[in-house]
């Protein structure tokens, strides 16, 4: 079972959070950022990972970042070792006028490299330097290698949720199990 329960707690901001990486992208989200709500949604539904977040905080900076801090802790909990995984995984997704490339690897060494091409100020009720910032905690605190490139799109809300949606597509193939690698890490150091 890859599930994972974490709570969150710090002066700034309490979470509550639970995963099933192996679920079928059930999400009950309310963080009181509705855009970020709708991202995790996203997430949930095009990951297969079924999410319940329960966020409160003093500013809305600090909920962005610390749900994103959350989320990756607890989808790397939900990993464990990560023996047995496919590792890898990417996917271009277009929506409307924006088209996305993501690229995951769940090495165990945190990375990011988001470029989103993002415009205005505000992507609905969300700043966008906080919406930029999302992906890189996201990375870090999964202990991931994430790349995020923008390659077309003129709407910022399309081109984030493409890259959410992209990013929950590679996360997917790459949490995937790989058969022929039963219960050994798909590294060949041997250990991730």
């Amino acid at each position: 079972m890859r599930r994972a329960r974490l709570q969150r707690k710090t002066k700034e901001t309490q979470i509550e959070l639970t995963v099933d990486i192996d679920g079928t992208g059930k999400s009950d989200c309310k963080t009181g950022v509705k855009f970020l709500d709708h991202m995790l949604d996203s997430f949930a539904t095009h990951s297969l990972v079924d999410l319940r977040v329960r966020a409160d905080g003093d500013l809305q900076h600090h909920l962005v970042e610390d749900v994103a801090l959350a989320l990756g802790q607890g989808l790397s909990n939900a990993l464990s070792d990560r023996a047995g995984i496919t590792r890898f995984g990417h996917a271009i997704v277009p929506m409307d006028d924006a088209l996305a490339l993501v690229s995951i690897d769940l090495v165990k060494r945190p990375y990011s490299s988001i470029q989103l091409g993002l415009e205005r100020v505000m992507v609905e009720d969300a700043p966008r330097e906080d919406l930029e910032h999302f992906f890189v905690s996201l990375a870090t605190s999964l202990g991931s290698t994430v790349h995020v490139k923008m390659l077309d799109g003129k709407n910022d809300h399309h081109k984030f949720e493409a890259a959410v949606k992209g990013v929950a597509l590679s996360f997917r193939r790459a949490a995937a199990p790989d058969p022929r690698r039963a219960k050994e890490p798909p590294s060949s150091k041997g250990a991730m």
